[in-house]
């Protein structure tokens, strides 16, 4: 006759196999449905200990589809839905990418870390965060996930040469910050700075090199000229900015020679072996979830909050998957007895399942948004309905080459 303590045992075994097994049935339950050659989709219910969870997913097949992160109305700053940003590009299907700053000042929409569209730098790294980066080759698109760091130097010599703190952001009194027309008409400065106009440049591999300039003294908010740049200093930069501001002054009042000629360095280091010039696109994430097919969550190492880790919320996430194709995923969560979001030790177990042998978590939240042929197919948690964003992902249906007759 069996004891009461090894009933317990076994009961407490079967709860845990099945326990295991819900991302079995699940996994089993996928039933993607092929929308567009090279595009499946699937949207499927989950359990999580009792508690319900919507998902919808994308699997992408590389070779058929291309991906490209475009920025809200395409400016540096700015906030746009995802399903419009899509809708302006003609993409098939979309996610929300990137971590932006949401609020309600004009700089509203800049991004919270690592940014590159069409091998153009838009924004500098942050806290050596998780980024995914795009290369759309003639044949089939090419992803990775690192920790890109970006490089953003100038100089009119060894001498001068100095380090930029950012990108076409919001510049805080004791920074030097870079402005590329991306950002905008003007630079939004205040007038306790000095300011340089650069113009005349080319590109040389990835430098460029400018032979005017035009610097102006307790002046902010100056024109960026389209066809260069703008270096804004802080009052309190500008002692530390000396040399520069010597030689800017001296290019502008003077003939240049090449040895004076402003070198403006904008890159993104890789790792890896690859060229700075590798990928097309680059966005930021928070944080790594899967490494060569093993849970690998780094959000500590990125500087992120326990409680975004391990609190449900809702989830948008990207994973190369095993046999080379690619997801896209949106977890919804915050709607009670619906759909009650991830943890992040969540949603990698769940990657995992469906065979994620490389993830990264995108931003989250309110942002949460999946749009796939002409509408939102997921849930978004804001009150308001879909939010605006930053940044996005579009998916778009490669051109088959036309037969020869």
């Amino acid at each position: 006759m069996l004891t009461d303590s090894y009933n317990v045992s076994v009961c407490r075994l079967l709860l845990a196999l099945c326990s295991l097994c819900v991302l079995c049935g699940d996994n089993l339950a996928q039933n993607f449905k092929t929308l567009h050659d090279g595009v499946e989709y699937a949207q499927l219910d989950h359990n999580l200990g009792g508690e319900p969870v919507k998902i919808n997913l994308l699997r992408l097949d590389l070779k058929k589809v291309r991906l490209d992160v475009h920025h809200a109305f395409d400016k540096a700053i700015g906030l746009e839905t995802t399903s419009s940003i899509a809708k302006r590009n003609g993409a098939v299907a979309a996610i929300n990418a990137g971590f932006f700053r949401l609020d309600k000042s004009e700089f509203a929409g800049d991004a919270a870390g690592i940014l590159q569209i069409d091998r153009q730098l838009w924004s500098e790294s942050t806290n050596n965060r998780s980024a995914i980066a795009i290369q759309n080759g003639g044949q089939h698109t090419i992803v990775e996930f690192g920790n890109f760091q970006t490089e953003i130097v100038a100089g009119f010599g060894v001498d001068s040469e100095f380090a930029f703190h950012g990108i076409n952001r919001d510049r805080k009194a004791n920074e030097i910050v870079l402005y590329t027309p991306q950002y905008g008409a003007t630079t939004r400065t205040d007038p306790n700075s000095i300011e340089i106009q650069i113009t005349g440049c080319e590109v040389r591999e990835f430098s460029r090199w400018c032979n005017k300039t035009e610097v102006s003294e307790n002046s902010g908010n100056s024109p960026i000229p389209s066809d260069g740049f703008v270096v804004s200093i802080g009052k309190g930069a500008i002692e530390k900015s000396n040399n520069i501001l010597y030689f800017a002054k001296r290019t502008s009042s003077r003939p240049l020679h090449f040895e004076n000629t402003l070198r403006l360095v904008m890159k993104i280091d890789f790792g890896k072996g690859m060229a700075w010039n590798s990928f097309e696109d680059v966005t930021n994430g928070v944080s790594r979830l899967i490494r060569t097919g093993k849970i690998d969550i780094t959000w500590e190492q990125e500087k992120a909050s326990r409680s975004f880790a391990e609190t449900r919320h809702p989830r948008t996430a990207v994973a190369k998957l095993k046999g080379r194709k690619f997801l896209m995923m949106t977890v919804d969560g915050r709607q009670p007895g619906v759909s009650v979001g991830m943890s992040l030790q969540e949603l990698a177990e769940y990657l995992i399942s469906l065979g994620a042998v490389d993830a990264m978590n995108l931003d989250g939240g309110g942002s949460t948004t999946m749009f796939l042929d002409s509408k939102v197919v997921n849930t978004p948690s804001d009150k308001e309905g879909e939010r605006k964003v930053g940044d996005a992902i579009l998916v778009t249906l490669r051109k088959k080459p036309s037969s020869k007759k």
